[in-house]
């Protein structure tokens, strides 16, 4: 599991550290690692050209120290100082008697750059780069240059992954001790690139509960659910599906086939589209409703394509099991009648629903989707997973508990019908008895390793595409 951590305790873990070592010998390590991840991407550092983008503060000083090691291995490295008189001055003063040159014409050195080293800003920068620095970030980002960031780009915010301003788009980004909330998340994790992280000792002085988690295949896959050899299908646990309309049918097709590929026994589907869904799935039990009367579910999703069936939504949350709400079933929310809950409930809004429930625009969501999703939680006392380019699941127990982020989401998911797939497979996890964080981000990562998959056959992809690709990329994170 990859986790990150806030500024606030990366700075505490860092002054506890730097107490134990000699002075320096932490921004060494940082230099080291960052100098070996610019010999890997250059191949050759003899006769390389290599530029360093020095702002104010230790991030200038990693980049000084770096340069210097560099230099000293035959590269060619000048310096740009963009904060002349905050230059940290003993990375200044390694780097020039390493054999670096401070120039000052950024313009001429980075045209013909090999590497950039984006030192500009640090982890504690807000609201993008200076206007004095936008120039400059520019025209490295225009260079033929490979552009390396140490620790995170210039002009992102690491505690939340905002981009507020001018910022500069790295192709690879070298962090240390521990990744950054705006590593993760977009828009802030799309001027990264790829993302190496170098130990430097950190790992003993971070609390045992990061502020983010990310998970990987060995973390799904000790989370999915398996039968046991006494196991039938009711004991795997069943899911109720609301979903579908006359205009919609589509919709509940869809959810129900990512409920019956996410490890529940059975699907009850309760609503309009029972012929579609029994002309694809005639193993789904169906009902005609209302949902408490459809029979036993350890689960309900109610809300794909349902219209504006609000009955049907109030008697899914009068029920006492695990509830998924998504889609016309957040458009006819209570938010009273899903706090007076005693079962969990999860809400899985794209941005632009997370903005109708939250009442604010959808540039809002998209530009601060972790406080976004936590507001969510928080408001409705509810888990809520918000869909996008990463997909970001909070608990309603504030920072108790890690948001989740995952990985591995793909463009191609952008097509009608993937969120309901996404709903079905998560109400599945649900009712197989996975907690409504675990279902949620569980369901994302496999939805989007499916999403994957489906593209490595043929792109482009359809949202039926994702669901019968679903065995095979459960597949893949069980025996990995």
């Amino acid at each position: 599991m990859r986790t990150a951590y806030s500024v606030e305790t990366v700075r505490n873990a860092e002054t506890e550290l730097m107490a134990r070592l000699p002075e320096g010998a932490l921004m060494q390590r940082a230099a080291a690692g960052l100098a070996a991840a610019c010999a890997d991407l250059l191949g050759r550092v003899y006769g390389a050209r290599v530029v360093v983008l020095v702002g104010s503060g230790d991030n200038g000083g990693d980049a000084l120290y770096a340069g210097a090691r560099l230099a000293r291995r035959g590269a060619g490295v000048s310096a740009v100082l963009l904060a002349p008189d905050r230059t940290h001055q003993g990375g200044l003063a390694a780097f020039t008697g390493a054999g670096g040159r401070v120039t000052d014409d950024p313009f001429e050195v980075l045209a013909v750059a090999d590497l950039v080293l984006d030192g500009i800003t640090g982890i504690g920068g807000k609201g993008g780069l200076r206007p004095d620095a936008v120039p400059v970030a520019r025209a490295a980002r225009g260079s033929d240059a490979v552009v390396v960031a140490v620790d995170l780009p210039s002009g992102v915010e690491a505690d939340s992954g905002e981009v507020r301003g001018e910022a500069l788009r790295a192709d690879a980004t070298v962090t240390f001790g521990t990744y950054k909330p705006g590593l993760l998340i977009d828009p802030a994790r799309e001027y990264a690139g790829t993302v190496r992280l170098v130990g430097i000792g950190l790992e003993a002085h971070l609390p045992s509960v990061p502020d983010l988690e990310a998970l990987q295949h060995a973390d799904v896959a000790r989370l999915l659910p398996e039968p046991a050899a006494e196991s039938d299908k009711y004991r795997r646990g069943v899911v109720g599906v609301v979903a579908g309309s006359a205009r919609y049918p589509g919709a509940a097709v869809l959810a129900v086939a990512g409920a019956l590929r996410g490890g529940a026994g059975a699907v009850r589907y309760v609503g309009h589209a029972a012929d579609a869904v029994i002309a694809r799935f005639p193993e789904t039990l169906v009902h005609a409703g209302p949902p408490a009367k459809a029979g036993r579910v350890q689960a309900w999703v109610v809300g794909p394509g349902l219209g504006d069936d609000e009955e049907a939504v109030r008697d899914v949350l009068a029920s006492d099991v695990p509830v998924l709400v998504d889609a016309d079933g957040l458009r006819l929310l209570d938010a009273a009648a899903v706090r007076d809950r005693d079962a969990p409930t999860l809400l899985t809004p794209h941005a632009g629903e997370a903005a109708a429930l939250l009442g604010v625009p959808r540039e809002e969501v998209e530009s601060s989707r972790l406080a976004s999703v936590r507001e969510l939680a928080a408001h409705y006392g509810a888990t809520a997973l918000l869909k996008g380019s990463t997909t970001l699941v909070a608990g309603p127990d504030g920072s108790r508990t890690p948001v989740r982020v995952n990985p591995m989401g793909t463009p191609w998911l952008a097509t009608a019908g993937s969120g309901d797939v996404l709903s079905g497979l998560a109400g599945s996890l649900l009712a197989a008895g996975l907690e409504p964080r675990d279902a949620g981000s569980v369901a994302a990562y496999l939805h989007g390793l499916a999403a994957r998959h489906a593209v490595a056959e043929g792109a482009p992809i359809t949202s039926y595409d994702v669901a019968s690709a679903l065995p095979s990329a459960w597949h893949d994170v069980t025996h990995t």
